[in-house]
């Protein structure tokens, strides 16, 4: 959530963060994105270029792998990307957003099929839905975070002058929870729905295979001692003692040649 207390320490928020998050990384994380965005995006070299065949290549080492705009347009991502450092910023516990490219990880799933609700049905007539039926808006996934993007600097511009990108931290944290709270609208739509979204996308961001963009270098799995992508745990699972592994991304079992 936003920080509207700026003068408490800045990590109090991380800490709420990675305490309420940690159930996710069994399954909203990775079974959220899986399908969106594998094989669509590893770049290959031809033979011509690299006539040695390429050894597998980890992910840590893959410092700009998939760092490309698929979806959002300039002033969209600096925006995301300045919202998600406050939503998720760096501190002694490690890094922030920004450093973790979630809002690259956004802009992909947002030109994914999950950002396009591909699997949803979409088509009228619309009725009120229940608390339990999920998704329920007439926007597409993808329009309902633009529009929230660009609310974000209108209301900012409104109120400071500036675009949210430019205001002061502590006012980053009140517009977003002028959204959190619903003290604005988004073409009628309460602005709470774009922030629980932004929120939802940030975490996983953070903590997703870095295949799909963000948890650069798997520090968002270091973090929490995290395993990632282990092909077997045979050789440990009869162990007495804690077994500390190091983190393994879908990426480091594909061969790129």
């Amino acid at each position: 959530m936003a920080n509207d207390k700026p003068n408490q320490p800045q990590d109090e928020s991380r800490r709420r963060f990675l305490k309420y998050s940690g159930t996710a990384l069994g399954g909203v994380v990775l079974g959220g994105v899986i399908g969106g965005l594998v094989g669509s995006n590893l770049n290959k070299t031809t033979e011509e270029e690299t006539p040695a065949p390429a050894a597998k290549q980890p992910a840590a080492d893959a410092k700009d792998y998939n760092q490309a705009l698929m979806f959002f347009n300039q002033d969209q991502f600096l925006t995301a990307e300045a919202a998600a450092e406050r939503l998720f910023p760096k501190d002694d516990l490690g890094p922030g957003a920004k450093e973790l490219g979630v809002a690259f990880f956004i802009d992909h799933q947002m030109a994914s099929a999950f950002g396009t609700n591909s699997r949803d049905y979409m088509q009228p007539p619309y009725y009120k839905a229940e608390a339990t039926q999920g998704y329920q808006l007439v926007f597409k996934r993808r329009e309902l975070i633009a529009l929230g993007l660009d609310a974000m600097n209108k209301y900012s511009t409104a109120k400071y002058k500036k675009l949210f990108v430019e205001i002061a931290p502590e006012e980053q944290d009140a517009v977003l929870t002028a959204f959190e709270t619903d003290k604005t609208e988004i073409k009628d739509v309460p602005a709470s729905n774009f922030f629980a979204m932004f929120l939802n996308l940030t975490l996983e961001g953070a903590y997703a295979d870095p295949l799909y963009g963000g948890n650069r270098n798997m520090a968002g799995w270091k973090m929490r001692n995290f395993p990632g992508n282990q092909m077997s745990y045979t050789e440990y699972i009869e162990k007495e003692e804690f077994v500390k592994l190091e983190p393994l991304s879908l990426h480091d079992h594909l061969e790129l040649g």
